[in-house]
C-alpha cells in the first residue's frame, strides 16, 4: 500500500490543478457572483431580484443535464481531455454573458448555455482523478480540491463589486471569466492527469501506467445497485434539504445585507468571509474523515447555518454578527459540499463513481440552483427575507440528522480509512 507521504508526493500536481479548476470552474464562479451582479442587472433592465436570480435555474437545469454524462464518459475514457475542454467552455460562455439583452428570455438561454457547455469542469470530474490519486488521505486530498469553492467564495464577491464599479457589470463578465481562461486552464494543460489504474497504483506519475483511466479492477457498486441501496436516497434528500439552504444564503447575502444598510462593499467583504471558512471547514471535515464516521464528523457542522439564519432575520445587524453568521455558513457549505464526494467514494466505490456522484451532484446542483431564485421570489413578493430564512434554519436540521442513518461503511471501503 501506498504510504501517505509517497500519495501526496506522486499526486500533489494532480491535487493542485484540481482545486483550481473546481475554484474557477462552473461550480463556485456562477454562484459567488449573481449576488453582486443582481441589484445592478435588475435596476438597468427593471427586473425583480427573483428575475435575475432565476438564471441560476436555467444554469443549473443545464449542468444537471450533463453532469451525470460526463460523469458516465470520465468512467468510460478518463477526465482529463473533458476537464480541459468543458473549462475552457466555461470561460469563454461566461465571458458571453456580458453581451445580455434586456429580454429574460434570452437572459435565461445564455446561462443555460453555459451551463451546457461547461458543465463538465464542476468538482465531477476533478475529484473523480483525485479519488483515484488518493486512497489513504483521500478525505483531505478531497478537502484540498474542494478549497477551491473556497477561495473563490472569498474574493469573487468582493472582486465582481469592484469591476462592476470601475467598468459596469458587462466588463465585470469578461474580468471575471479570466479566472478559468487565463490561471485554472493553463495549470490544468501543465499538470492535470487521469487517476492511475488500481494495478498500476504505486507507478510513477509520469509513466504510461499511471496515465491510463482503467477503473475496471476497481471496487464499488453500479449506478442501478446504489439506487436500491437506502442510503443512496438518504444523502439524496440531506443534499436537497441542506443544499437549497446554503446556496439560497450563499447568492443572497450581498442584496440582505444591503438591505440591512450595508455599503456594497461591506457587504462583499462581508461575504467574502464565507469563502475563508469555506476552507477551514472543508480542511477540518476532510481530516476529521480519514479518521472517524463521516456523518457523525458533519452533523454538528450542518447545524451551524441554522442559527446563522436565525442571526440575519434581525433587520438591525451589526456587523460583527453579519460576520459571524457568515462564518457558520461558509464553514458548513465547506463541509457538506466535501461530504458529498467523500460519501459516494466510501459507501457506492470508485468503479462507478463519476455515474453515481454525477446525479447526487446533479441533485446538488439542482438544489443549488433553485434556492437563490426561491429566496429572491420571496423577497419580491413579501418585502423580506425572513419566512424564507426560517424554512432555511428547519432544512439544515433536517438534512443533518438525515445523514445519521447513513450507517457502517461497506465492506469494499479501503481498509486505510477506519470504520
Amino acid at each position: 500500500m501506498i504510504s501517505s507521504g509517497s500519495e501526496f508526493r506522486r499526486g500533489w500536481r494532480v491535487l493542485a490543478a484540481s482545486s483550481l479548476g473546481v475554484a474557477f470552474g462552473a461550480s463556485p464562479i456562477p454562484y459567488n457572483s449573481l449576488g453582486p451582479f443582481t441589484l445592478p442587472i435588475a435596476e438597468e433592465f427593471g427586473w425583480g431580484r427573483g428575475d435575475v436570480q432565476l438564471a441560476i435555474l436555467w444554469y443549473t437545469i443545464a449542468v444537471v443535464c450533463v453532469v451525470p454524462i460526463v460523469g458516465a464518459l470520465a468512467d468510460r475514457y478518463g477526465v482529463r481531455r473533458l476537464a480541459l475542454l468543458t473549462l475552457a467552455a466555461f470561460g469563454l460562455g461566461f465571458a458571453a454573458l456580458a453581451l445580455a439583452p434586456g429580454v429574460l428570455v434570452l437572459f435565461y438561454a445564455m446561462w443555460f448555455l453555459v451551463g451546457f457547455v461547461g458543465g463538465g469542469s464542476t468538482p465531477v470530474t476533478w475529484t473523480r482523478a483525485v479519488n483515484g490519486w488518493f486512497v489513504t488521505n483521500r478525505g483531505l486530498a478531497l478537502a484540498i480540491t474542494l478549497l477551491g469553492t473556497g477561495i473563490t467564495a472569498a474574493i469573487l464577491p468582493t472582486l465582481t463589486i469592484w469591476l462592476i464599479e470601475h467598468f459596469g457589470w458587462r466588463l465585470a463578465f469578461i474580468g471575471i471569466s479570466l479566472l478559468p481562461l487565463a490561471i485554472a486552464l493553463p495549470i490544468a494543460i501543465a499538470w492535470f492527469r487521469n487517476a492511475p489504474d488500481a494495478s498500476a497504483a504505486a507507478a510513477q506519475p509520469g509513466s504510461g501506467a499511471a496515465r491510463a483511466p482503467a477503473h475496471a479492477h476497481e471496487p464499488g457498486v453500479t449506478l442501478r445497485e446504489a439506487l436500491r441501496n437506502y442510503r443512496f436516497w438518504v444523502l439524496i434528500v440531506s443534499i436537497l434539504l441542506v443544499a437549497t439552504g446554503i446556496g439560497g444564503t450563499i447568492t443572497n447575502m450581498v442584496p440582505l445585507l444591503q438591505d440591512r444598510g450595508f455599503t456594497a462593499i461591506e457587504a462583499g467583504q462581508t461575504a467574502g468571509a464565507i469563502g475563508i471558512s469555506i476552507i477551514f471547514g472543508r480542511v477540518l471535515a476532510g481530516f476529521l474523515m480519514d479518521r472517524f464516521w463521516a456523518p457523525g464528523v458533519v452533523f454538528p457542522m450542518l447545524v451551524l447555518p441554522g442559527i446563522a439564519c436565525l442571526i440575519l432575520m434581525n433587520h438591525a445587524l451589526a456587523h460583527g454578527a453579519a460576520l459571524f453568521a457568515a462564518v457558520l455558513v461558509g464553514f458548513a457549505s465547506g463541509a457538506e459540499t466535501d461530504l458529498v464526494a467523500y460519501l459516494s467514494a466510501r459507501y457506492f466505490g470508485l468503479k462507478h463513481y463519476g455515474r453515481i456522484y454525477g446525479v447526487q451532484y446533479a441533485v446538488f446542483g439542482f438544489a443549488s440552483g433553485i434556492a437563490p431564485a426561491l429566496f429572491g421570489s420571496v423577497y419580491d413578493r413579501t418585502g423580506s427575507y425572513d419566512a424564507i430564512l426560517i424554512a432555511a434554519a428547519i432544512a439544515f436540521g433536517l438534512g443533518a440528522l438525515l445523514l445519521l442513518t447513513m450507517g457502517r461503511y461497506p465492506a469494499f471501503a479501503p481498509a486505510a480509512a477506519p470504520t
